[in-house]
């Protein structure tokens, strides 16, 4: 039976799921050289692991760097983002291309996401570049995004389901 948590050594993350780096590239970008948004060094690129169990989300967050999601396993995933332009968008990462799902789908720098598990346990990747630092990292605040997409009542729901109580 596969276990990923344990078979791929999971821990749990900070936003809801389980992940594990499995690539910092050795060589980094200077503060100075990458934009206003980054606190820090970055190294080039990284890349995690990232279990979702069945029923439960990812909730709505953001980070400063371009996003790279991949589907490898399980149940197809469905990535929600939401905006004060849109509201809130869906896309379902997975392989059944006839029904419109994604293999791959990238998440721009600086948008609020999150992500459901609402079909069944999946396992994916995601890779960062400039590489992921938790320095760059933001949790929702159910209040601030629900302000942020008031002009769409669909999206208030979004937010309720994305964000801690």
């Amino acid at each position: 039976m596969f276990d990923p948590i344990a078979q791929l050594q999971l821990e749990p993350h900070p936003e809801g799921g389980y992940f594990r780096e499995t690539y910092r590239a050795s060589e980094t970008i200077a503060r100075e050289a990458l934009p206003e948004r980054f606190r820090g060094d970055r190294a080039h690129s990284t890349a995690i692991y990232f279990f979702l169990p069945q029923g439960q989300t990812s909730s709505l967050h953001r980070i400063a760097a371009d996003e790279v999601w991949h589907f490898y396993a399980g149940a197809p995933l469905t990535i929600v983002e939401v905006s004060p332009e849109f509201g809130a968008r869906e896309t379902v990462l997975g392989i059944d291309l006839a029904a419109g799902q994604r293999p791959q789908y990238v998440v721009s720098a600086g948008t609020w996401f999150g992500a459901i598990a609402d079909r069944g346990d999946t396992l994916v990747g995601c890779t960062v570049a400039p590489g992921f630092d938790f320095a760059d990292f933001e949790l929702g605040d159910r209040a601030t995004l629900r302000a942020l997409v008031a002009a769409h009542s669909e999206a208030q729901v979004t937010v309720d389901r994305l964000t801690p109580a």
